[in-house]
């Protein structure tokens, strides 16, 4: 893929096979299917804590949010 400024790009088709050669996984899918089973206002009641709020004005520094969980408890819908 050539980038240029001011153009558009597309993969081309060997960048296609080169990135399914690499893994064949298919990030995209997983994000629409979690994109489109997410309901409205999951995760805002951690938005709405002055923690939160405290941890997000605290700068870039200290601004590192590690969600811990087993699998399929939620983590991946909270925005």
């Amino acid at each position: 893929m050539v980038i240029r400024p001011g153009t558009i790009s597309y993969p081309s088709d060997e960048d296609t096979q080169i990135r399914s050669w690499l893994s064949p996984l298919k990030p995209e899918n997983r994000h629409n299917s979690v994109r489109s089973d997410r309901s409205d206002g999951i995760g805002d009641w951690l938005l709405e804590t002055s923690e939160f709020y405290e941890w997000r004005v605290g700068g870039a520094d200290t601004s590192v949010l590690f969600c811990s969980g087993n699998p399929e408890v939620g983590k991946t819908y909270l925005r």
